[in-house]
């Protein structure tokens, strides 16, 4: 699968392997709708640093689920 193009497809996938990766037990948090297409290399960017990562530390989970609340829409 090719990520390189900013697609909802692209943004949905992303969102759902990070909640895999972060281990995130709360899925509503990483609610593919609920962020912002517009953001898409920046999470994408996050996305391919917790691909290198590998095994994170809970402080790293933490940072980077707050991260990506950034990058939520704005209601």
């Amino acid at each position: 699968m090719s990520l390189q193009e900013a697609t909802q497809d692209n943004l949905n996938y992303i969102i759902d392997d990070m909640a895999e990766r972060l281990q995130v037990v709360n899925r509503s948090i990483m609610d593919p709708e609920d962020y912002d297409l517009n953001k898409y290399d920046e999470i994408k960017s996050l996305h391919e640093v917790i691909q290198m990562k590998g095994q994170l530390s809970v402080s790293e989970i933490q940072a980077f689920v707050q991260e990506l609340g950034n990058y939520r829409k704005q209601s």
